[in-house]
């Protein structure tokens, strides 16, 4: 995994805006509609030349494809395992229960053309991966808009699921037993998994799981219970990467890329030593949006561990507003203090800006110019931190 002992590197958490095109594709896709496969290729071609060429443009270290091959973060897996079927349900998370007004006032970006995380498949048999086809399609397209580029990127990764948002978000009708599910999504995702990193590619784990299920799925349950999720969870994505070197690995952890009022989130105190028994190179974590831009303040009471580093969100993926590099650059500053150390931190983004086709907040131009302030805000930061 890339660090720099002369500037700060700057990422992102996965998924980038898809073209219009593209997302009505995936929409219909995502209900089970018939799709041209050779439209839909052509489509994932043009949105992964496209964000590459983007994020390039605005200075981003460490790349990816944008996730534009998949319909959301977890739930593309139902094309790559079998085991899901019919529509499965999911509990709402605490503060949108407790908060109705929001709802109300979201209630027209449901009318948009996306791909929806509530409408999902369940669990209705064995879960097994059926092959690495897909997988490998996508890392040759992101392959061939990277040739035609003229620098790149200093180096890339790809995304993938985590078993645990899997097996909570996609209903189980098969297993009945949590811990049973978990481990077999997790033996599924292992191929995936390994495909990635043989493609020299950092494998990124999104585990929204991790945190967001406190309150969703644990809401009413006892914070010891959530603990022992976690720590399951940990156990079996660490199984999943027994072949795969910690260092090609990063794991994402959020609260929901959704702009609630989260007054119901966990505190990063109480999973972070959970958080730290992965067997992973580096932690992504929101660290800008106004719930949890205090946390830092966890790593002066925390010390990280010696194997690992942080990609801290300092750009919310939530809000159109646009942080200003100085703010950009406030935000890691302390982050790095905190840390003790700034060549273990890299700056990046709370979640991703396109979290399922079409299901984003953000408009598409307001999305790159906070990628641009990123960058500026890491320039200013390196000036500070490292002398250059």
């Amino acid at each position: 995994m890339l660090t720099s002992d002369e500037r700060v590197l700057t990422t992102h958490a996965g998924s980038l805006p898809r073209t219009k095109e593209l997302v009505a594709l995936h929409a219909r896709r995502a209900r089970g509609e018939a799709v041209d496969e050779d439209e839909f290729a052509a489509a994932i071609e043009e949105s992964t030349r496209a964000v590459v060429a983007r994020q390039i443009e605005c200075g981003i270290d460490i790349g990816s494809d944008g996730e534009q091959a998949r319909e959301s973060f977890f739930s593309y897996v139902q094309h790559r395992m079998t085991g899901f079927g019919g529509v499965g349900s999911r509990p709402i998370m605490a503060d949108i229960v407790r908060f109705p007004d929001w709802v109300e006032l979201r209630a027209p970006d449901l009318a948009k053309e996306q791909v929806s995380l509530w409408a999902l498949p369940a669990c209705v048999g064995e879960v097994s991966s059926t092959g690495t086809s897909e997988v490998e399609a996508e890392c040759a397209a992101y392959r061939r808009a990277l040739d035609q580029t003229e620098n790149g990127f200093a180096e890339s990764f790809m995304t993938a699921a985590s078993p645990g948002i899997v097996a909570l978000a996609m209903e189980d009708k098969h297993y009945r037993d949590r811990d049973e599910y978990v481990a077999a999504v997790a033996e599924a995702l292992r191929e995936e998994y390994e495909y990635i990193v043989s493609q020299g590619l950092v494998l990124q784990i999104d585990g929204p799981d991790l945190a967001m299920e406190r309150h969703a799925t644990f809401a009413d349950r006892p914070i010891e219970e959530f603990r022992a999720f976690v720590d399951h969870v940990v156990d079996q994505i660490n199984t999943a990467l027994v072949n795969i070197p910690r260092e090609r690995v990063r794991l994402h952890v959020c609260w929901g890329n959704y702009d609630g009022p989260h007054v119901f989130d966990v505190a990063l105190d109480d999973i972070l030593p959970n958080l730290c028994r992965a067997q992973v190179g580096a932690l992504v974590l929101s660290m800008a949006n106004p719930r949890h831009a205090h946390e830092y303040r966890c790593f002066e009471r925390q010390t990280l561990p010696e194997d690992l580093n942080l990609i801290a969100g300092v750009i919310d993926t939530t809000t159109n507003y646009v942080e200003h590099p100085e703010v950009v650059a406030e935000r890691i500053e302390r982050i790095a203090a905190a840390v003790g150390d700034p060549t273990r931190v890299i700056a990046g983004t709370d979640c991703g800006f396109d979290t399922a086709a079409g299901f984003r907040r953000i408009a598409q131009d307001v999305c790159w110019e906070k990628v641009r302030a990123l960058r500026a805000g890491a320039d200013l930061a390196t000036s500070r931190l490292f002398g250059t």
